[in-house]
């Protein structure tokens, strides 16, 4: 009883000395943790901390439970953080005077609930509870209360969300992924709006038909699948919202045989060119939806078959992570590209498509494989290891001029060339040099620096045959190519990396997706890729319509032209970290 009676006199004395109103540096409880026994809990405006009652963490006491007490000493940032809660009179186990012995008592409890990082990997997050107990009931409201004020402060965080669930992503575990991470939304008392899709294009046409007004009544959007969700909910918002110029392209790219190129179609005046004094305006008169937007994130929870983006933007590929980078309220920029396919000829009637891709957009060898893989749904996501074999055994090239606009910034085999010839006939050896991999995460000192030094230069053109074209906005890293097709790819530094394979041997060309299939290899050192760092580029085939693969969704264009926009919206996640 004195002991209690000790550590109720502290709550009263912090309480009559205004330590405990939210505004002050610090309060402190005696309490009794779960697995421990009595601590010292201090509350301060950055966390909670706490250290063993009865042994002070400079004591050198050789009493081996002493020891193991002080090593529970611990601290927890309000920022790692998600919820508290009170709980029901329960049990606590305490530590005897051998750590190997625990006794049970009976008190109110009260659960602070956080994240922690795991030791082999930082990226991969897992949750944590800390179960502390008082038998006076009003000290463990008062320290709830007080840890819920600290966490109110915490900028970003969510409060409604809209959540569509695929069922058919990936493995068909997007509901009981949903299932798992929910209560994380639940206890850190975010609304979830939960759509459950039906079919193909149901979160596309639900989200391209909300009204701003009631779009912003939600502080964003999360996916529970793949990559293909995710593209198709952003489709979904920025086709009835984002309006801007089409990309920029060459004068001679509608140009009809012996007509003037000058006349063929308007060309912006400048990369990027919205509409006008640069603000995008919204659909909905009333409400202004601006890009990017202040506060308005997509969250990604991964139920796909390579999850891509939430490997690049979170470090791993789990929902638990996921679910906790969107609680937390963390926010990183993320380039989009614009992707227009344009009609084949000056005769016809076809208006413009315009498209959205966050990760990659791939020609030749990449929408052969999606297309291959459309015929085996009922496989899984091994469906796309034996498309890919068959796609690789048919070793098909297409005829095709890409042209890509220089810049004045650091890139890989720049220059003019007009290819012509087989990439078998070239020398294979890879260049001997040693490659810095350096992974984009939060406050990357590259997509924080201004566009200064990047100026536009002139349209260079390439044509051949190619066995696949590809561009990606973001690195693409997963569990078939660790390192991504770009390892050193930034998310938010404006630039697409277009990667231009030329026909070679069947051997080449195995050895080149080799050095893509292991961490650390160089897929793009080899004299039959091309690769071009650029914010926009222009797109023809010769012969048959070509396929082309936007984040899992199939495009059948003869030209098409695409541009970035740096940094258009913001996703819950933080970067990988180290």
């Amino acid at each position: 009883m004195e002991e209690e009676d000790e550590s109720v006199l502290i709550a009263e004395n912090s309480t009559t000395n205004g330590h405990i109103n939210g505004e002050s540096s610090q309060f402190s409880f005696t309490v009794f943790l779960d697995r421990v026994g009595e601590v010292i809990l201090s509350v301060n405006s950055t966390g909670l901390s706490w250290i063993p009652a009865d042994c002070p963490i400079d004591d050198n006491s050789s009493c081996i439970g002493r020891l193991c007490h002080a090593e529970s000493a611990a601290e927890i940032k309000f920022s790692d953080v998600y919820a508290t809660e009170l709980a029901d009179w329960g049990a606590v186990r305490q530590l005897t005077k051998c750590c190997f012995l625990h006794q049970d008592s009976e008190m109110y409890l009260f659960v602070v609930h956080a994240m922690q990082r795991t030791k082999t990997k930082a990226s991969f997050w897992h949750l944590v509870e800390y179960t502390f107990g008082h038998r006076d009931q009003l000290v463990c409201q008062m320290i709830v209360n007080n840890i819920k004020l600290y966490l109110a402060k915490q900028i970003g965080r969510p409060k409604s969300l809209l959540v569509f669930v695929n069922p058919k992503s990936g493995k068909g575990n997007g509901q009981n992924i949903w299932g798992v991470v929910a209560p994380i939304f639940s206890r850190a008392k975010v609304r979830a709006q939960v759509t459950v899709t039906e079919r193909a294009g149901h979160a596309f046409d639900l989200v391209s038909s909300m009204s701003n007004r009631e779009l912003i009544s939600y502080d964003g959007i999360v996916a529970v699948g793949g990559d293909g969700l995710f593209n198709e909910i952003l489709n979904g918002l920025l086709s009835s919202r984002f309006k801007t110029e089409f990309p920029p392209v060459p004068p001679e790219f509608m140009a009809s045989p012996g007509e003037d190129p000058s006349t063929s179609v308007p060309i912006p005046n400048e990369i990027n060119a919205g509409t006008e004094d640069g603000v995008c305006r919204t659909a909905d008169e009333d409400v202004e939806f601006s890009f990017p937007h202040e506060w308005f994130r997509f969250g990604l929870i991964p139920a796909g078959s390579t999850d891509a983006i939430v490997i690049c933007t979170t470090g791993a590929r789990d929902p638990i992570t996921s679910a906790l980078h969107i609680v937390l309220g963390k926010r990183i920029g993320l380039d989009i590209a614009q992707v227009v396919k344009w009609k084949a000829t000056m005769d016809s009637d076809f208006e413009p498509s315009v498209h959205y891709t966050a990760s990659f957009a791939g020609y030749g060898f990449y929408g052969d494989v999606i297309t291959e893989s459309e015929k085996y749904r009922w496989m899984g996501p091994k469906r796309y290891d034996f498309a890919g074999t068959k796609a690789f055994l048919r070793h098909r090239s297409y005829e095709a001029e890409i042209s890509y606009l220089d810049v004045k910034s650091k890139k890989t085999h720049l220059g003019l060339t007009e290819d012509n010839s087989d990439g078998a006939t070239e020398a294979c050896q890879s260049q001997k040099r040693k490659i810095e991999h350096v992974i984009c995460r939060a406050n990357c000192e590259v997509c924080n620096t201004p566009n200064t030094g990047m100026v536009k230069s002139k349209w260079l053109r390439t044509r051949g045959h190619f066995l696949s074209v590809g561009a990606a906005v973001i690195s693409c890293r997963n569990e078939r190519a660790p390192d991504g097709l770009v390892a050193d790819a930034h998310l938010s530094d404006g630039l697409l990396h277009l990667i231009l394979i030329k026909n070679c041997s069947h051997a080449l060309y195995l050895w080149h997706l080799t050095h893509l299939a292991r961490k650390g290899g160089s897929p793009l050192d080899f004299k039959f890729v091309e690769h071009h760092k650029t914010p926009a580029f222009a797109f023809t085939s010769f012969g048959k319509e070509g396929v082309w693969n936007l984040d899992g969704e199939i495009l059948r264009a003869h030209k098409l032209s695409a541009q970035v926009f740096r940094g258009l919206v913001s996703l819950f996640a933080n970067g990988p970290e180290v």
